[in-house]
């Protein structure tokens, strides 16, 4: 069924309706998905306005220093948001507690709609990388009810959004609703957002063996130098003729693996080099169009997966091995310890 919607072009309106029961999620489809690709096209069109990238005299709550583009871009998604009255909610890695999402009071008498959801994003994923002018992106979680903590991922975080600002400025969202198969496509944005995009991909899945090249993201290196698990896992892709595919952005080396149908992205953590990912702003969305895509993301700590731990803390970090099933696993062995290690 094609959903008739004067903010989103035809054709992507049709492919995320069938990625959700009809009648249900309909605020989603209709709404909140449009909303935030609109979103996409305007902050990409600010980052081309941004030929000045400079820190705003500003930190966020972790205590990184904010860069211009960052305060542009969390401002736009907050703007956005605030027109979809299915968010109830919403928290960023610039500002991490869940606040109303709407500006003003709740009306008396309608309190918040039945459909909705809290939206956790990160604005500017990349920011160490945009002064070189190297692709970055924004990474957006869609979790059913008004909260995320103490949620089980799994099934509460029913849809993601990578936008990649590059040479062009593409998408790939992710549905996972009860009732419908898993869903994961790429778009490219124009001038107008949803109204003129292009379904690139209706489907993205990552591809299965044997593959013709492979390609590894070792993210964290300097866990290497300290870490001889580590250190023999790189040398493992190495001697084994990976390609390395590696910038130091989390969005475009993700997406690489996504668009080349084969990748490993690699992340440890040890006492002496923290965990930085964020939980709720960076990994379970990554996680979530990862596992549409049929690959796997894991912490690296723990070997479990990264949908199956609840949220307790909007602050919580960890480490990240996500990407082709096969590799994951081997990954995982290498660092904990197994029958491949």
């Amino acid at each position: 069924m094609t959903v008739s919607n004067s903010k989103v072009s035809a054709a992507l309106a049709e492919r995320l309706a069938s990625a959700a029961p009809s009648g249900v999620h309909t605020a989603l489809i209709e709404s909140v998905l449009p909303t935030l690709i609109d979103c996409i096209a305007d902050i990409a069109k600010t980052l081309r306005q941004a030929h000045h990238v400079s820190q705003a005299g500003s930190a966020n709550a972790f205590g990184d220093d904010q860069l211009n583009v960052d305060v542009l871009a969390e401002n736009s998604i907050r703007e956005a948001i605030a027109r979809c009255p299915a968010v109830a909610t919403a928290s960023s890695e610039e500002d991490p507690v869940e606040r109303p999402a709407q500006k003003g009071d709740v009306p008396s008498g309608g309190a918040v709609p039945e459909e909705h959801y809290t939206v956790a994003f990160d604005p500017l994923d990349g920011s160490s990388i945009i002064a070189p002018n190297w692709t970055v992106g924004t990474i957006i979680g869609i979790w059913q009810g008004p909260t995320a903590l103490n949620q089980p991922p799994a099934s509460k975080l029913v849809a993601s959004v990578l936008g990649v600002y590059g040479p062009r400025t593409t998408a790939f969202i992710a549905l996972r609703v009860p009732g419908c198969e898993p869903a994961c496509l790429e778009i490219g944005i124009g001038e107008n957002g949803a109204r003129d995009c292009e379904i690139v991909r209706e489907e993205v899945k990552l591809a299965k063996p044997p593959f013709k090249t492979r390609y590894f993201a070792p993210a964290n290196l300097r866990v290497a130098g300290e870490d001889e698990k580590y250190m023999k896992l790189i040398s493992h892709f190495i001697e084994n003729n990976y390609s390395l595919r590696y910038c130091g952005g989390l969005v475009p080396d993700v997406v690489h693996a996504l668009v080349k149908g084969h990748g490993v992205y690699v992340n440890p953590v040890m006492d002496a080099h923290k965990a930085k990912l964020r939980r709720l702003y960076e990994l379970y969305p990554i996680a979530l169009i990862m596992e549409c895509a049929g690959g796997k993301a894991l912490d690296p700590a723990y070997g479990k997966r990264i949908l199956d731990k609840n949220l307790e803390d909007l602050n919580e970090t960890a480490g990240l091995i996500c990407g082709t099933s096969e590799d994951v696993h081997y990954a995982k062995q290498a660092l904990l310890g197994g029958p491949h290690a």
